[in-house]
């Protein structure tokens, strides 16, 4: 494998003090620079994607990516960015509202209350579409919305969507041979192959490219939110992995479904050239978490070299390939470690746009990171998560999880302990302390998210049961 893509040895992370009061704050001109257009913007978000699947990132030669390969030459590779939750509705909540899950609307994809609601955006929820649509942008999506369901305040074309094409349930997206999707207000019969519903895939990625297409000539956000590569394993065919050896039928699936996904980006490429819209538009690629109970352990190394899955706070369960790309923006062939997370997305995606990102929301723009200038990191980033209650937070070089808000904090040096393996949180009194203080604080009461003392992971919460 081309040893630019060999994983990278020491992180050479910036250590911050507890306080930070020493940090040195980086004054950036990245800011202050006028964008000489107005910048279409492409965001690409695969399902349980795991970041050792993606080819770029070094942790297995079998999964072939090339046109992300490509992507990442062309751009910046993030080697620290952070999905918005361990599990698929809360993440893209944070990504859609800029908020992190101790203060969204959705933080589980199942309420805690008892409810099993599937909790909806409210109209006073202002998505990135309702932000980029204000300031002129046309706005379009596909793939897997999971935000609200037909008869809710939560559906695409009432958060700023001109357009979505896909799944509105999370719970219907596990299937890629369905009878209809939804589509601007209805649901919509599917188109027959062989008189059978075709994979649903296909259909939002060509969905993806004559959307753009249609609208290339005026400023755009489009949003493909693919379900590929969660479960259900189901590819029209294994491609380069039909006769592969030492693999089994479940695995190739797996492979051919991410490398049909890898080709569409590449599609997508080629429409910007064609359209001459090439340098005049920003692709994130990245994944809503991490790689499913499946894959953890397997010889894809799906988590790269860190322990935890979906539904874990540990580094395997939030830490998502990213992937940026902007012809003469974002520094072409470089690797970054600077630690970013989904509710940075809307402050980032308003600097960019000229637009004026909402109050209330807990990220800062990192666009004077993704032009290649210095940025102070952030004071933390959090999570809390209810199946089991969990939550985590970064602070520099150090992260502390805690199951059950009662429960002992454990602590990691992440540089030193990226599997997250040696608990040194009696070494660190103090900062264990200031850690809680955050959590307790972050964490705000919610109806549908209670507080909950105790987590499964002490021993004293409940097993898990379903899931989605």
């Amino acid at each position: 494998m081309n040893t630019l893509f060999n994983r990278e040895k020491s992180m050479n992370w910036k250590l911050l003090s507890l306080s930070l009061a020493v940090a040195v704050a980086i004054t950036s001109h990245a800011a202050e620079k006028a964008l000489d257009t107005t910048p279409n913007i492409i965001f690409i978000l695969a399902d349980d994607l795991g970041v050792g699947e993606v080819g770029c990132y070094g942790y297995n030669d079998i999964i072939q990516t090339p046109s992300l390969d490509k992507m990442a030459l062309e751009g910046t590779r993030f080697t620290h960015a952070y999905s918005g939750s361990p599990v698929c509705a809360p993440s893209r909540c944070v990504l859609m509202t800029g908020k992190h899950t101790g203060h969204a609307r959705r933080r589980d994809n199942g309420t805690k209350d008892g409810s099993k609601t599937l909790v909806p955006l409210l109209p006073e929820d202002v998505t990135n579409a309702e932000m980029l649509k204000q300031n002129g942008y046309v706005t379009g999506g596909c793939g897997k919305w999971g935000l609200g369901n037909e008869g809710t305040t939560g559906t695409p074309d009432k958060q700023g969507f001109d357009h979505f094409y896909g799944y509105l349930d999370q719970r219907k997206a596990h299937n890629y041979y369905v009878k209809t999707l939804w589509s601007d207000g209805a649901q919509k019969p599917v188109e027959l192959v062989d008189g059978k519903p075709r994979y649903s895939h296909d259909s939002m990625a060509d969905d993806m490219l004559d959307w753009i297409d249609q609208n290339h000539e005026k400023p755009f956000f489009y949003y493909a939110a693919f379900c590929i590569p969660h479960d259900k394993y189901q590819v029209p065919d294994l491609g380069i992995y039909k006769d592969m050896e030492g693999l089994s039928e479940t695995e190739k699936i797996f492979a051919a479904m991410i490398t049909r996904l890898d080709a569409d980006v590449g599609r997508l490429f080629e429409l910007l050239k064609e359209r001459g819209i090439d340098e005049n538009t920003i692709v994130f690629f990245t994944s809503d978490n991490g790689p499913s109970k499946i894959w953890g352990k397997n010889k894809f190394n799906s988590a790269g070299d860190q322990r935890g899955k979906k539904r874990d706070l540990l580094q395997g369960g939030v830490n998502a390939p990213m992937i940026v790309r902007w012809p003469g923006k974002v520094p072409a062939n470089k690797v970054s470690d600077f630690k970013w997370v989904f509710y940075d997305v809307m402050p980032t995606l308003a600097e960019i746009a000229g637009a004026q990102a909402p109050d209330g929301g807990d990220g800062r723009s990192v666009l004077p990171t993704l032009l290649g200038e210095k940025q102070t990191p952030h004071e933390f980033i959090y999570w809390e998560f209810y199946t089991e209650f969990q939550q985590a937070l970064i602070m520099g070089d150090y992260k502390a999880i805690r199951y059950g808000t009662k429960d002992p904090i454990q602590l990691y040096k992440l540089s030193d302990d990226r599997r997250e393996e040696t608990d040194i949180a009696a070494s660190y009194p103090e900062m264990v302390d200031t850690m809680a203080k955050i959590m307790d604080r972050e964490h705000v009461d919610d109806p549908y998210w209670p507080t909950i003392e105790h987590g499964k992971k002490s021993g004293k919460g409940k097993k898990r049961k379903g899931g989605m």
